[in-house]
């Protein structure tokens, strides 16, 4: 005992002189797997109700399990005790309670085993867990930051100042005292507890022996807030695999909802949360801390997505109780305030930092239901990752719509969405647009928002900084679509550069015929000859060669999306046309025209652009495409219909 005491003591002192003091938790002595043997006997520790004591129960080792070069090597053992017999075995939840043997930390409680006893699982080394905390951290570099400046300013100056007056009174006090209290401590209590148990090892079967690592991670996924609808959407991305298990609970009251706490502490065994979005929607999962050292902190065991480097929310978490069962006993936990930043999701468990925080994208839908006559507004905040923020972006706004419309079959949908971002000069992407859909309206509806934040994510030049997204919903219970019947120009004959009124016709889904008049300006440079015009909705694109390559399966990309910026898809996005608009446009196929009077077009064409100089600029016009001409309407417009022009010059 005091020989180990000693030896914890020198590991203190050691780390006192490498580094400055710091508050928060020492790392405890730790065993590496290599030295873990068949028959030893230790201790693990975890919170199974709403006080938040620690408990403790027995652990047998049954042995190491190698599966080769390159594999995760785990520890197999056996879990006793009243702790065990009251929860029925390891439960899910469990995950990342820390194991002692003789006072040393071996690992976290990692897995159980399909189909068998829920008493036996399996522990992650922590000699496997430890490299996270050295593994490289390239994400939250974004420029923007939504921490609390003015609470984090006084926080250091508090934090220096109480270190300062610590280190003057050691100063004065000249006793040459190592204080190492609380980790020597620890390790009374961890070697006192070991040894009071007295149970009776049992020889582990053959079959426990030989058990393959067919293990399962016990932990769930807990969401708020999402519908079934939603929920399934959001399975769909970040659970392809189907490996968790999610439960509609856990999640920050009304109370807790907008709190952070920057002086949160943590210690081995307690109860943790990490949550891709918080709010009004959450998204996340509560497991069990096996290390602290400082500030930082290793928990779980095992993955939480096993997406590598991220940047995830860390919470506390209030155990609720557990729930017993042969293979699906879980412990239930609510996930609470905000308390740091997870920066690792890896095979052997999860890391990150208490006080410091991921940069955010606060997000906000407004939903309203005509038909209902119900307006709601929703907001969270998703941690800058962008894995994530174009599925947990396009997720929220579609649960956000199901809510408030319980009923999206046979809607028609307008949708509208602003992004405050630096991934376009004038800082901002904004994008509406009409939907309409026999299923359901909102599984199409947010296709668009997700195309512009996968864009803005997927910027190869930097790390795009998103500072929110405002996103506006209007729901119509009918169906609000209208087809072309027909558009007469009101001459035939026109110039390059000459506006024709065209009086079209559309008759609306179980309504009566409309007549708009639109007009259209023929190309400056568009040659003498026939020219035929497309007349369409705006959200029916024109196949071209390419495209149909491209739906054929075959790889293609053309010239120009390869020299596009991601400023220069953005705005293509923000310029293309919309579903309720009507479309002018020559079409794909044209007469053919002489050399000579291509020539003479394009020539007329320069000099009447000399003469304008980009007037459009200076009034603050977005700019058109020659000969195209959108003219919005209240439907979505479905076909397409043909008229011709003759140029003269």
């Amino acid at each position: 005992m005091r020989k180990y005491i000693r030896k914890v003591a020198a590991l203190g002192m050691a780390a006192m002189l490498a580094v400055p003091p710091t508050a928060g938790m020492a790392m405890d002595p730790i065993l590496p797997h290599s030295q873990v043997t068949e028959g030893m006997s230790g201790t693990a520790y975890t919170v199974i109700d709403s006080s938040g004591e620690l408990r403790n129960f027995q652990v047998d080792i049954v042995g190491n399990m190698d599966n080769g070069k390159g594999s995760q090597p785990m520890i197999m053992a056996k879990a006793s005790g009243p702790v065990i017999e009251q929860t029925g075995g390891i439960l899910q939840g469990m995950s990342g309670s820390p194991v002692y043997v003789d006072g040393y930390l071996i690992g976290a409680v990692a897995a159980g085993i399909k189909d068998m006893t829920p008493y036996t699982f399996f522990i992650t080394p922590i000699d496997e867990m430890l490299p996270l905390w050295s593994m490289p951290d390239k994400k939250n570099k974004t420029h923007i930051s939504t921490i609390n400046i003015k609470k984090a300013a006084e926080t250091r100056e508090k934090a220096e100042a109480e270190k300062k007056k610590k280190q003057e009174e050691r100063a004065k006090s000249q006793d040459k005292k190592v204080y190492g209290d609380e980790l020597l401590d620890r390790a009374r209590a961890a070697v006192a507890a070991d040894k009071e148990k007295g149970k009776e090892k049992q020889p582990a079967s053959d079959a426990e022996k030989n058990a393959d690592a067919n293990a399962e991670p016990k932990d769930v996924m807990y969401f708020s807030g999402f519908n079934q609808a939603g929920l399934d959407f959001l399975k769909r991305q970040i659970d392809p695999q189907g490996s968790y298990k999610f439960l509609p609970m856990g999640a920050p009251s009304a109370a807790d909802m907008n709190k952070t706490d920057y002086h949160a502490t943590l210690e081995p065994g307690s109860a943790v949360g990490v949550a891709v979005t918080y709010g009004d929607f959450a998204v996340g999962a509560t497991g069990t801390v096996t290390a602290v050292d400082g500030k930082r902190i290793l928990a779980f065991g095992h993955p939480f997505l096993h997406r590598g480097n991220v940047n995830y929310f860390m919470t506390d978490a209030t155990v609720v109780g557990t729930i017993s069962g042969q293979s699906n006993g879980m412990k239930v936990a609510n996930i609470g305030n905000i308390i740091g930043r997870i920066s690792q999701d890896r095979a052997t468990g999860i890391a990150g930092t208490l006080g410091q925080f991921p940069s955010v994208v606060p997000i906000k839908v407004n939903v309203k239901d005509n038909g209902l006559s119900r307006s709601e507004n929703y907001g969270a905040r998703i941690a800058y990752d962008e894995d994530f923020l174009p599925q947990l972006s396009g997720g929220i706004a579609y649960a956000a719509l199901s809510k408030t419309s319980d009923n999206l079959s046979g809607s028609t949908a307008k949708v509208g969405f602003k992004i405050r971002t630096d991934a376009v000069k004038d800082g901002v992407v904004a994008r509406d647009n009409m939907f309409y859909n026999t299923a359901d309206v909102g599984q199409i509806a947010m296709a668009e928002l997700m195309q512009a934040m996968s864009t803005i994510c997927q910027n190869s030049d930097k790390e795009s900084d998103i500072i929110d997204v405002q996103v506006d919903i209007t729901v119509d219970g009918d169906r609000k679509t209208a087809s072309l019947i027909s558009a007469v120009p009101d001459k035939k004959k026109v110039k390059p550069g000459e506006t024709v009124k065209f009086t079209t016709t559309i008759k609306p889904y179980r309504k009566a015929k409309e007549t708009l008049i639109i007009p259209y300006t023929v190309p400056v440079a568009q040659p003498s000859g026939t020219l035929n015009l497309d007349i369409r909705g705006g959200g029916l694109v024109p196949v071209t060669t390419l495209m149909l390559l491209q739906q054929s399966g075959v790889d293609v990309v053309s010239e120009g999306d390869n020299k596009q910026t991601t400023e220069d898809k953005l705005k293509k996005l923000e310029r293309a046309g919309k579903n309720n608009e009507i479309v002018i446009a020559p079409g794909q196929v044209q007469k053919p025209v002489s050399k000579g009077a291509m020539q003479e077009a394009q020539q007329a064409a320069m000099q009447q652009s000399k003469e304008r100089v980009s007037n459009l600029d200076k009034l603050g016009k977005k700019p058109v495409t020659p000969g195209e001409t959108k003219f919005a309407t209240g439907y979505i417009i479905d076909n397409v219909i043909h008229a011709s022009l003759i140029v003269e010059r």
